[in-house]
């Protein structure tokens, strides 16, 4: 059994360069952290792992004070992220596009993974379209389920305030309600899915790391409060870079990564399983302006927001770490 201090070792940029393909000089080369506090969201769920796993590679970074707000996933980080109550934070892109449009000061910094959400239904629904009329379940409206759900619906014609009946109940309710068939449908990131598919519970409609076209792009990306990032972007690319590193750790290291998790309260064959399953080490493959603009169309077509995803790209996005760190830290 590793210990969390060989974890550490591991992760830390002296003991991990041939591992993780960091450029040594490049990191020789930069300037001093602006400062050495970094504050990160701390949500519900497996799939932000990275967020977690480098909580010592931010050490290594330089970061001696590393902090976790507390937030519900979705809405809620955006706008603690916004508030300035954390400095960058991961977050299904979705709600941070719906922030965007309302003017809040964020700024993308780059994607981590694609698809972690599961609809899973009752046999009264076979695909999303069959929802119409029915009852799905989601932690709350706003939450990243409402929203990755009322995109799934614009992109099939269909209308999120008038064709469902929403009912917003905590994860672990809605899954008992959806095994007794109260409840038509239920969207869930892991470790829900994980425990369904244990428990046969409901069967898959749509699997967002699986199904086309929502397996073709981001679904947590990282973000930055605007203010953090413009007055101290060295802290904000390392900041990205220790997650880009976690990122590339969960995939070439689940067991190990798995362990940390687990010792956050999670099953540890939940966290095991999400960690094999998501692509955590694709976050150079997939585009991050690409993803932006594809949900930024279905929020429209939603009603979601008003702005065109050019204008959301122009004001809400900033690539050039991303764009750095991609020659930095090696294929």
């Amino acid at each position: 059994m590793i210990t969390r201090r060989d974890f550490v070792q591991l992760g830390a940029l002296a003991g991990a360069a041939s591992l993780l393909g960091v450029d040594r000089e490049a990191l020789g080369a930069e300037p001093p952290l602006e400062t050495t506090r970094i504050r990160l969201v701390e949500i519900t769920g497996i799939c932000i792992a990275p967020q977690y796993v480098a909580q010592d590679l931010l050490h290594g970074e330089g970061f001696t004070d590393v902090q976790y707000f507390k937030a519900d996933a979705g809405i809620a980080t955006a706008k603690a992220l916004a508030a300035g109550n954390a400095d960058i934070s991961l977050n299904f892109v979705a709600p941070f596009v719906i922030q965007l449009d309302a003017g809040d000061p964020i700024a993308l910094l780059g994607g981590i993974h694609a698809g972690c959400f599961v609809l899973f239904g009752t046999e009264r629904v076979r695909a999303v379209r069959d929802l119409k009329g029915k009852t799905v379940g989601v932690q709350a409206l706003g939450s990243s389920q409402h929203v990755f759900l009322a995109s799934m619906m614009a992109h099939v014609g269909m209308d999120a305030k008038k064709d469902v009946n929403w009912a917003t109940h905590p994860s672990r309710e809605s899954m008992r309600l959806l095994a007794e068939g109260r409840i038509d449908a239920f969207l869930g990131f892991p470790p829900d899915p994980q425990e369904l598919r244990a428990k046969k519970i409901g069967h898959v409609i749509v699997d967002s790391g699986k199904d086309r076209p929502w397996s073709q792009y981001f679904c947590c990306m990282v973000g930055g409060n605007l203010d953090f990032v413009r007055k101290h972007p060295v802290a904000a690319k390392r900041a990205l870079r220790a997650v880009l590193k976690a990122s590339n750790l969960c995939a070439l290291e689940p067991q190990r990564a798995a362990r940390l998790i687990a010792d956050r309260g999670y099953d540890y064959d939940y966290s095991l399983e999400t960690l094999k399953d998501i692509p955590y080490d694709k976050w150079r493959d997939y585009d991050a302006e690409d993803t932006v603009r594809f949900y930024a169309l279905r929020l429209h077509e939603a009603g979601m927001i008003k702005s065109s995803p050019q204008k959301i790209i122009a004001q809400g996005t900033d690539w050039r770490f991303l764009n750095e760190l991609k020659k930095e830290l090696k294929a």
